[in-house]
């Protein structure tokens, strides 16, 4: 047979085929995890703050949902960057205005269409945290609480972040 056998042949084939598999998996998590950097980009154009090094929380709450952005230290410039940038985010959501998350994730944001067909069954107050702060959302509304409900389920799993489901 040569310099190989058959046995080192289907060896060395299958290291081929593992390796090609181990290839394509790895591809895939690239492209996966690009996708991430990308969005966590975005959200730091739109935002002004580092992403991979802020704390998002997105909780379901009874009545509606809390969405916070924290830094790990105090530091003040960090704190008010945040706090701005939620005052904004309450004062436009409670306007139907989902513009920001739609640039960040690059699309329609699951639940945005239903907040902004019943902005006037939502409130959305800002409330500061030693760290940052957090949009608190209330609703009295069902399909308005369904939505939110779908809002922050996809904001935890898009930024990979913590929160209570429900």
């Amino acid at each position: 047979m040569g310099l190989f056998s058959a046995a080192g042949l289907i060896a060395l084939g299958l290291a081929v085929l593992g390796h090609s598999a181990l290839s394509a998996q790895h591809q895939h998590q690239r492209h996966g995890d690009s996708a991430y950097a990308d969005m966590q980009e975005r959200g730091r154009a739109a935002m002004g703050v580092e992403q991979y090094t802020s704390l998002h929380v997105f909780d379901a709450l009874p009545d509606g949902g809390r969405i916070e952005l924290q830094r790990p230290k105090a530091d003040s410039a960090e704190v008010e960057v945040i706090r701005t940038h939620l005052k904004q985010i309450a004062a436009r959501f409670a306007e139907g205005d989902f513009a920001i998350p739609g640039l960040v994730h690059a699309g329609e944001v699951p639940g945005t269409s239903t907040l902004r067909a019943r902005r006037e069954r939502v409130r959305y107050e800002f409330r500061p945290l030693p760290k940052g702060g957090e949009v608190q959302i209330r609703t009295g509304d069902r399909e308005a609480l369904a939505a939110i409900r779908e809002f922050m389920a996809f904001q935890r799993r898009e930024h990979r972040a913590g929160g209570r489901p429900k």
